[in-house]
């Protein structure tokens, strides 16, 4: 009974594997993997976490936050975007813990010559203007409709 089942639950974990394989290849859009659901198309998706938490205790203010939306990502990325508010927290080199409010940042698009330039350049600009040590990049694609 042993050496039924061993054979068995081999063959079920290759076929469970290759279903995994072949969904994560049409989720990444990449070569051979089914296209998008009828009505939908392929398109990469940006996520860009920011923490607001200033060097002085302060944080980035609305005012602020919307004149750098306004000024370094409506004009790389004009078709659209959301922002969402987000409690973030992470561990520096020391250990110590540190929390801060911060905003999420998804944006839909389709890549083009220049869109790497484009989002290093909204990261850059934003550690520059407030003083950040980073800006989280995650990067995606995504099947979208409207």
């Amino acid at each position: 009974m042993t050496t039924l089942r061993l054979p068995l639950i081999a063959v079920l974990a290759a076929g469970l594997g290759a279903g995994s394989v072949v969904g994560y290849q049409a989720w990444l859009g990449r070569p051979g993997a089914s296209a998008c659901r009828a009505g939908a198309a392929a398109m990469a998706r940006l996520d860009l976490l920011f923490g607001l938490g200033l060097k002085d205790g302060s944080r980035v203010s609305e005012g602020d936050w919307q004149a750098f939306v306004d000024g370094e990502v409506t004009p790389r990325f004009p078709d659209g975007l959301t922002m969402l508010d987000g409690k973030g927290q992470w561990r520096n080199s020391a250990g110590v813990v540190t929390r801060e409010p911060s905003r999420v940042l998804m944006v839909w698009y389709r890549p083009a010559a220049g869109s790497e330039a484009a989002i290093e350049a909204i990261r850059s600009a934003y550690k520059a203007r407030f003083g950040q040590e980073s800006v989280m990049r995650v990067d995606g694609t995504s099947c979208v409709s409207f």
